[in-house]
């Protein structure tokens, strides 16, 4: 499968809610239309800091994506990369389609001079991992989570 990635524009809102909501779904996550409407602004909005990548096949269907946002490391004195969310559709898994969107985002990361690109995942998460294992380097912290909302 030929692939490209580029940032995404407006125009890609239908097909990106899908893959949104395709992507909620595999962590289980209730998701309404008011919530991507909410993210999708944040994703157009260019003082947010939310960015988006997707991925397109050759005949231009979007079959992945990707966010991402600097922030900072007081400890370091530099500003880094965190990928938030990354998705690739159903028929499109095992194409190079995660590890295309991750370069790309990397690339983003260089040319802004930020200075580490990080993720997290579902530690059931395999597949994913998989390909993570082969391009990033596997951290030993351990994540830590308090509720603000009810």
């Amino acid at each position: 499968m030929t692939l490209t990635t580029r940032p995404m524009d407006a125009a890609d809102r239908s097909a990106w809610e899908t893959l949104f909501a395709g992507y909620a779904a595999f962590y289980k996550v209730d998701q309404t239309p008011q919530m991507r409407e909410t993210v999708f602004g944040w994703l157009m909005d260019p003082d947010h800091g939310s960015n988006c990548i997707v991925a397109q096949d050759a005949s231009g269907t979007l079959v992945g994506f990707t966010h991402y946002r600097p922030f900072v490391s007081q400890l370091r004195a530099v500003t880094n990369c965190f990928l938030d969310d990354l998705f690739v559709s159903q028929q499109a898994r095992g194409t190079g389609a995660a590890q295309a969107l991750i370069k790309a985002v990397e690339t983003v990361a260089k040319n802004n001079g930020w200075g580490t690109l990080r993720w997290i995942t579902a530690e059931d998460n395999y597949r994913g991992r998989g390909a993570y294992d082969k391009l990033a380097t596997r951290t030993g912290w351990v994540t830590y989570d308090i509720a603000l909302k009810g």
